[in-house]
C-alpha cells in the first residue's frame, strides 16, 4: 500500500469506537453482513433492456452469499427468452457479486440482477422476517398451474376499443359484450392445466373443453367475440 508524502507526515490519531455496519434483517435474524456469505433471502427484481423493449423479473433463492434457485421471466422480446435460458444456468451457483459481474446476456436480465443486489444487501427480501427463509423450491410458488408465469396482456385502439388476449386465469378465446358494446365478461383456457392433462394421456379436444371456463358476466352477454380476429 503505497501513501503520498503527506500523509506519511501526518501524526497518528486513535479511531473510536467501532460497532459495524447496521444489522439487516435475513430469514428471521438480523444480520450484520461484512462478506457476502452473511447474505441470505429470496427475493424479486425488476429489470428492462435500454431500449426499453422487453422487461425481466428475476426471483433469486439465496443461502451463505450463494443463489441455490433461479427463477427468470421474461417478456416483450424473443431474443430476451432465449437469454433467459442461458441466465437460468449462468445464475445457479454463483455469489450474488459473482453474478452482480456477470454478463448475464441480456440487458434486462443484468438490470434485474443489479435491482435484486441492492434489495438483498439492504435487507429488503421477501423473506427478511421469515424464520429461517423460504425452502428452494419456493420460487415455483410465483408461477400458476402448470407452471407457465403470470401474464396479463390486453390491447386496444380508439378507434376499436380494448382486447384482452390473455389474463391470470388463462389465454383468453371470448370477449362477451352488452348491449352497448361494453366487456362484462370474457372466456378463458387454462392453457397450463390443459397442456398437463394433454401429457397425461387425455385427448387434446376433451382437455381443452375441460379447462375452458368464463369470468365475470358471460352468461348475460347479448355479443361474443374472438379478440383476435373480431
Amino acid at each position: 500500500m503505497i501513501y503520498s508524502t503527506e500523509v506519511q507526515n501526518m501524526c497518528p490519531v486513535a479511531k473510536g469506537a467501532y460497532h459495524g455496519p447496521a444489522a439487516i434483517p435475513e430469514e428471521g435474524d438480523w444480520v450484520q453482513v461484512k462478506e457476502i456469505k452473511d447474505v441470505s433471502g429470496l427475493t424479486h427484481g425488476i429489470g428492462w433492456c435500454a431500449p426499453q423493449q422487453g422487461a425481466c423479473k428475476l426471483t433469486l433463492n439465496i443461502k451463505e452469499g450463494i443463489i441455490q434457485e433461479a427463477l427468470v421471466e421474461t417478456i416483450g422480446c424473443s431474443g430476451m427468452s432465449h437469454s433467459a435460458a442461458m441466465a437460468s444456468e449462468i445464475l445457479i451457483g454463483k455469489t450474488i457479486l459473482e453474478a452482480l459481474n456477470t454478463d448475464l446476456v441480456c440487458d434486462a436480465i443484468n438490470t434485474a440482477m443489479r435491482e435484486l443486489f441492492l434489495q438483498i444487501v439492504y435487507g429488503r427480501s421477501q423473506t427478511a422476517f421469515s424464520e429461517g427463509g423460504l425452502p428452494i423450491g419456493a420460487g415455483l410458488e410465483d408461477l400458476g398451474k402448470g407452471l407457465r408465469s403470470q401474464v396479463g396482456t390486453s390491447y386496444a385502439t380508439a378507434a376499436k376499443g380494448p382486447r384482452y388476449l390473455e389474463l391470470a386465469e388463462g389465454y383468453v378465446t371470448k370477449l362477451a359484450l352488452n348491449d352497448n358494446n361494453e366487456i362484462i365478461g370474457y372466456e378463458f383456457v387454462n392453457l397450463g392445466k390443459m397442456m398437463e392433462a394433454i401429457k397425461k394421456g387425455t385427448d387434446a379436444t376433451e382437455a381443452l373443453q375441460k379447462f375452458t371456463n368464463h369470468y365475470g358476466q358471460f352468461d348475460d352477454a347479448v355479443k361474443y367475440i374472438d379478440p383476435r380476429f373480431e
